[in-house]
């Protein structure tokens, strides 16, 4: 049966209210929508068995980031997003100020799927700093990060390489940056989601891999993604719903589309953007006494 591939929750929200009858309240979920440093955030909170039957998601919050400006290199869009990332990650992390992992999942080498690694090379990686010079650097956070790869180049899931290294490192928590699939051309790139939940690796383009979550992992897991590609199949029967063409057979449009994913012109230059932004954000969540130019100073 033909169903609308999504990595997010709102989308999740929007596709049940579609559906249904009486679109004022979902049994089992809560959504907030509200405004933070201009961007647009909408909070989804999954709250039992029947909030996951009817959007298909763990019980958990997921917390939507429209970034605005930043695809127009508006003067202050960078700061603005990153802040609003930032406090809302913040909202999500563990009480304890433990250590954290990082891990940027993803295959560098294809555009779509290199947000993680690339937000990786902006996080700013103090285990080791905090271990040797505790004088200079004893008030920080000890950050690890890592970019496990995939399976086809690595011959392992990602899950085992993160769990061999939370068995050395032992972070408190662990943070999961990665690719998303969306239904809707204009979430591509613009939208970040944040959630308490994990993730599972390539399940919104129909190649799941091991679920990476508290339950596999033994830690709380942070998941921030960013849609890059949209299903063709999911693409083209929005396109015709809203051309009012809603009697066209599913199963023909995923016939026709033959298994294509669809992903902007401009991805290069947005996935090397947003994964800055990220990166960013998860400095500044766990450093809060930071700024975006201390920031820079160490990255340089």
């Amino acid at each position: 049966m033909f169903s609308k591939r999504t990595d997010l929750a709102v989308e999740a929200r929007e596709i049940w209210n579609e559906s249904a009858e009486d679109t004022t309240k979902i049994k089992g979920v809560e959504a907030d929508d509200y405004l933070r440093d201009g961007c647009n955030i909408t909070k989804v909170r999954i709250l039992d068995k029947d909030g996951e039957a009817a959007l298909e998601k763990p019980v958990g919050t997921y917390i939507t980031v429209e970034m605005t400006g930043i695809s127009r290199h508006e003067p202050d869009a960078f700061k603005r997003i990153v802040a609003a990332v930032a406090a809302e990650l913040k909202l999500l992390l563990p009480v304890d100020k433990g250590s954290a992992l990082v891990a940027g999942l993803g295959n560098r080498y294809i555009t779509p799927d290199a947000i993680g690694p690339l937000a990786v090379e902006s996080v700013m990686v103090t285990r080791h700093l905090v271990d040797r010079m505790p004088d200079v650097f004893g008030t920080m956070r000890q950050v690890a990060a890592i970019s496990p790869g995939v399976l086809g180049t690595t011959g392992m899931e990602s899950a085992e390489v993160i769990r061999g290294v939370i068995d050395r490192a032992k972070p408190s928590m662990v943070i999961i940056v990665d690719a998303l699939a969306s239904r809707k051309l204009s979430r591509l790139c613009h939208t970040i989601q944040i959630a308490d939940t994990g993730i599972v690796p390539g399940s919104g383009v129909g190649n799941a891999r091991s679920a990476l979550n508290k339950e596999t992992l033994g830690v709380p897991v942070i998941s921030i993604g960013v849609p890059t590609v949209v299903d063709a199949a999911t693409m083209v029967s929005d396109l015709l719903e809203s051309a009012g063409l809603q009697e066209v057979n599913p199963e023909t449009i995923k016939d026709f589309s033959g298994g294509m994913i669809v992903t902007p012109k401009e991805i290069d230059t947005h996935v090397e953007e947003i994964a800055r932004v990220i990166g960013y954000a998860i400095n500044i969540s766990l450093h809060p006494d930071l700024t975006i130019d201390d920031i820079a100073s160490f990255l340089a």
